[in-house]
């Protein structure tokens, strides 16, 4: 391996906790916006229709400026226009358990989901994706196929069953019809 792919990728995140939404419906939003370039998950994120839109957006915001502001920090060389949503992950909080009014004095529990969103940013770096990911070389040669397997009778013998089932039914329709 080259120097380049042992080259750490810088990864930046922000995290929100305790939002009041089930993780379900969360990754449905950030499932949008894994793998794309910021500025574009932003525009993704922000004309969203799910309720979780502009929450996501605030965290993606977050990690952005997360980056911007480490670079300013340590001198990093972060271009911001660069940068591409790593990873996207709504995770199980805590439940809130309440209970629900039900016929005849009864009571029924529900639960409240909670979600911790965290979002990481990394920078692309078109010379690391090239080398990380190589192409596997072609076989020449085509994959022997393996014997088949003899099929077993199981299969067969309820086949032979509803044969002779209808054949039943057959004698005794025209046993009725000759009476």
């Amino acid at each position: 391996m080259s120097k380049i792919a042992a080259e750490k990728v810088r990864e930046f995140r922000a995290e929100a906790k305790f939002q009041r939404s089930s993780p379900q419906k969360t990754k449905l939003v950030l499932d949008t916006i894994k793998g794309m370039r910021v500025e574009q998950a932003l525009n993704t994120v922000h004309f969203s229709t799910k309720r979780m839109g502009p929450v996501v957006e605030k965290v993606l915001r977050s990690a952005i400026q997360n980056a911007t502001y480490a670079s300013q920090e340590q001198g990093l060389d972060i271009d911001v226009d660069n940068l591409v949503v790593r990873t996207a992950v709504a995770n199980d909080g805590p439940r809130m358990k309440r209970i629900r009014p039900a016929p005849m004095g009864r009571a029924f529990r529900y639960q409240r989901r909670l979600t911790h969103i965290i979002v990481t940013v990394a920078e692309k770096n078109p010379t690391t994706e090239a080398v990380a990911i190589a192409p596997e070389p072609e076989a020449t040669e085509k994959p022997t196929a393996k014997p088949v397997a003899k099929k077993s009778t199981a299969k067969t013998a309820p086949a032979k069953k509803i044969a002779a089932k209808k054949a039943s039914i057959k004698k005794v329709a025209t046993k009725k019809a000759i009476k």
